[in-house]
């Protein structure tokens, strides 16, 4: 029986889209073959590499998704930039990124870092691309926050990796900072809780993942010391109880879409969607994290990064095809809607490999009027809202407009000039330039050292010691001027 909310049926041979929102999503996932070539073509002539993030419209991952250039990656914030160096490294002359400002700037820091600044990195708009999330690190109240940290013993900043270079060098010039993504973030803080006696954990700008998180501890907390041991072998229910207390998330930093995933998504969840397994991104509000979190410890959900939850959804859809009993499976996406391409791929992917007659669901939990009209008489609908309009607390927008900046034409015109214009006219759709400094050196280098930090915590399972002894030292410092 039909929900209130859309829905994608995905079979091995099909898909099967109920509402418009659905209808939308699908339509661009069986991409025009012409374009498809077109930007083939123009990408492995020219050696361009393409980073793109998950939120990417349909449109524009369908084609991606369809080209054969092996150059192209489409994921979660974290794998953005590594997969530009690594694009590099295999010969790329030029890396196109597909986001908003701050995953371009990222990408531009780690390819100069790895030795490859005479790579161009571009964006596909001249103008900025920005973001709530990011700009409310910019804001004056993110400054006072930072103040309260410098001037709290043995505080470490964890900084969401959705900002800028400029917020992350100032934020680091005044606090020991390490970034963080939605993906690591838990294991960095019980990681520095563990390796630095005292520590004073200071997370923004997502006040959402910030709620969660302390969440997440408290639940913790409540655990025995064994359960405890096998999220973290360090720490126990003392010394989570003692973290708690000094755990601090700034309280006024939001993004938009996920915003929208509130307390009228949750009852109508709850009340239509009761079978079903539920996806719950870490920036949701807590209503939509408490349901989330509920279902998962019952093995009925997850929480966690873009990755987490396209992991489990292939998770249980594998573990249906093993059992073969004909059940439809169903899942509530609780997060941007371009996640959508990469699940309808994988999905589909797994079920023609068994031959399968299964049907797995993706139930979007969004407002009716969360779509946008267009000009064109044969698709007068598409995913996403414009300029923001569209959202409603009854269900949400579930696509962000900034991330929808990035076009498939803004992507084709971009290529075409790329090699056949002269370079400083492309100087437009480079990351941001900084050119003014803190402490004498430059912001972009400042501003890739809370970066590097979180690189060498994902290599070695630790925090660096020059981190380490950054924040056992650092109030010190300032007492002593």
């Amino acid at each position: 029986m039909a929900g209130p909310f859309p829905t994608l049926r995905i079979t091995r041979n099909a898909l099967v889209p109920e509402g418009s929102f659905a209808e939308a999503q699908a339509a661009y996932l069986h991409p025009d073959p012409t374009l498809v070539r077109e930007l083939d073509t123009l990408l492995s002539s020219k050696k361009i590499g393409v980073v793109a993030h998950f939120y990417m419209d349909p449109e524009l991952q369908g084609v991606l998704g369809a080209c054969s250039w092996k150059h192209i990656g489409v994921s979660d914030s974290l794998v953005m930039a590594d997969r530009g160096v690594r694009m590099a490294e295999a010969g790329c002359r030029t890396v196109v990124v597909l986001g908003v400002d701050f995953m371009s700037e990222n990408a531009r820091a780690m390819l100069s870092a790895a030795g490859h600044d005479e790579v161009p990195v571009y964006r596909v708009a001249s103008d900025p691309i920005g973001c709530s999330l990011a700009e409310s690190a910019e804001a004056p109240a993110y400054g006072a926050y930072l103040a309260e940290a410098a001037a709290t013993e043995r505080a470490l900043h964890v900084v969401y990796i959705n900002t800028s270079l400029r917020t992350k060098a100032k934020a680091h010039a005044r606090v020991p900072t390490i970034t963080c993504t939605s993906s690591n973030v838990v294991q960095t803080i019980l990681q520095a809780a563990a390796q630095i006696p005292e520590v004073a954990i200071f997370f923004g700008p997502d006040t959402y993942m910030g709620q969660n998180l302390h969440s997440l501890l408290s639940a913790l907390a409540e655990m025995d010391d064994a359960a405890i041991r096998a999220v973290h072998p360090a720490h126990d229910r003392t010394s989570i109880r003692s973290l708690l207390g000094r755990f601090r998330y700034f309280e006024q930093g939001t993004c938009i879409v996920h915003h929208m995933f509130g307390a009228e998504v949750v009852k109508t969840t709850r009340e239509h969607y009761g079978d079903a397994y539920v996806t719950a991104h870490l920036e949701v509000p807590g209503e939509m994290f408490a349901l989330g979190l509920d279902k998962q410890h019952r093995g009925e959900g997850v929480v966690g990064s873009t990755s987490n939850i396209l992991g489990f959804i292939l998770e249980k859809t594998r573990a249906a095809l093993t059992q073969r009993d004909g059940a439809p499976l169903r899942f509530v996406l609780g997060t941007e809607a371009g996640m959508i391409t990469p699940i309808v791929r994988q999905v589909q992917g797994l079920l023609r490999d068994a031959a399968s007659d299964l049907a797995v669901e993706v139930v979007f939990p969004v407002a009716a009027e969360a779509v946008a009209r267009t000009e064109d008489p044969a698709l007068p609908i598409v995913p996403g809202v414009a300029s923001g309009e569209g959202c409603s607390v009854a269900g949400g927008c579930a696509t962000c407009p900034y991330m929808k900046r990035n076009s498939l034409d803004a992507l084709v015109a971009l290529c075409r000039r790329i090699d056949e214009v002269p370079s400083d006219t492309l100087r437009p759709f480079e990351p941001r330039r900084y050119v003014e400094t803190i402490g004498g050196r430059a912001v972009a280098e400042v501003g890739s050292e809370p970066i590097l930090h979180m690189r060498w915590f994902q290599q070695h399972g630790q925090l660096s010691d020059t981190l380490v002894r950054d924040v056992a030292t650092r109030h010190e410092q300032a007492d002593s001027e």
